[in-house]
């Protein structure tokens, strides 16, 4: 059976930005583009003339910025969006801003180095996982609907050197994991994080958390320490692993070969916390994001005994990775975006409750 191509729309005022575009994109015929637009006051006509499925959006533009734009549309005329922002301090804090506005991803802005078989691949697998977006999900798991439970938590907990919390996300996953995180007291054990997301960006990424969260969040280091009130961020571009050295956890940072397509992949995470032992003191929950990452990985946590959560279908940006996990069997409690927090704290002091618990 016949598919029909997604319909792309590319918004950028530079002519050279939006060659590069158009040419990477190219070799895939599910791919296409219908228009382009030099500013957001174009866009809007190209949109209503259109109706294409998807666009990349610059931020730096002329007479109205991308951001703003990005926050009207959402508004008006909700359609899955993928910001392309300039790989700087600055750009990386708006594109983390037009994420949480209902950016569906973001990637780095393109310039002449940007080829149709490196990046050109990889915006495309953002077309289709943005077409595929739930965009209810991206708009309704506003900051304002989940508030910080540290309040009531009990303070000054400790923990065993041995117990660890593993959370793992993609496509709609950085809001996923703020809104988790500030559900969460600042005395847990130690939290390794990947989400994928791309290099420039984590940092920022990480430093954001930072200033909404209980804990103190940062973006890991090669030899951290994995330590109780901490929660260290995978970077772009390195996998993240767990290693059990001097009876403590610390970080390991590998740049190599990229696994499901992703360098920090999920995976590679959760099998390098199996590896350390840590599998009966760890609870570990897989969150939205197109493909498969996580999901054997997850499954060999639950293996060696640890305590394994997957978002729901109905919370999720992109029910992908949860769904696998789901389906291999790997996650023992699937739960609304919600809940997720709270019983990642509850699972360090009691067990949870029941076998397998499905959301209504």
């Amino acid at each position: 059976m016949n598919t029909k191509p997604i319909r792309l729309l590319v918004v950028d005022d530079s002519a050279l930005a939006r060659k590069v575009i158009i040419n990477s994109l190219e070799p895939y015929k599910d791919i296409e583009i219908v228009g382009t637009a030099v500013d957001p006051y174009f866009a809007r006509d190209k949109i209503l003339e259109l109706s294409p499925d998807v666009i990349t959006l610059d931020i730096e533009m002329p007479r109205m910025d991308g951001l703003t734009f990005l926050k009207l549309l959402m508004k008006h005329r909700p359609m899955p969006v993928i910001i392309m922002s300039s790989l700087t301090a600055a750009g990386s804090t708006k594109a983390l801003e037009a994420l949480q506005a209902g950016a569906v991803d973001v990637m780095g802005k393109p310039d002449g180095a940007f080829s149709a078989h490196s990046n050109g691949e990889i915006l495309a697998e953002k077309v289709r996982t943005a077409a595929a977006a739930c965009l209810r999900n991206q708009t309704q798991n506003s900051p304002a609907s989940y508030k910080p439970a540290t309040a009531s938590a009990p303070a000054y907990r400790t923990f065993a050197a041995r117990r660890l919390i593993l959370l793992g996300a993609s496509t709609g996953g950085t809001e996923a994991l703020k809104h988790v995180l500030m559900s969460m007291p600042g005395d847990l054990p130690g939290i390794c994080i990947v989400q994928h997301i791309p290099a420039y960006f984590s940092k920022a990424f990480a430093d954001r958390l930072n200033t909404l969260c209980a804990m103190e969040v940062r973006e890991a280091c090669q030899g951290d320490i994995i330590q109780p009130g901490l929660a260290l961020v995978a970077p772009g571009g390195h996998h993240l692993l767990v290693k059990w050295r001097d009876s403590r956890y610390v970080v390991e940072l590998s740049d190599g070969p990229a696994v499901h397509h992703q360098r920090p992949a999920v995976d590679i995470m959760f099998d390098s916390a199996v590896k350390a032992g840590a599998g009966p003191h760890t609870v570990a929950a897989l969150l939205t994001g197109m493909g498969s990452d996580g999901a054997t990985g997850l499954l060999h946590l639950r293996d060696a005994g640890a305590r394994t959560i997957a978002q729901n279908e109905e919370t999720c940006v992109v029910y992908g990775m949860p769904r696998e996990a789901a389906r291999l069997g790997a996650a023992q409690h699937i739960l609304p975006l919600e809940r997720i927090g709270a019983a990642l704290d509850r699972a360090n002091s009691e067990p949870l409750k029941g076998n397998y618990e499905q959301s209504n």
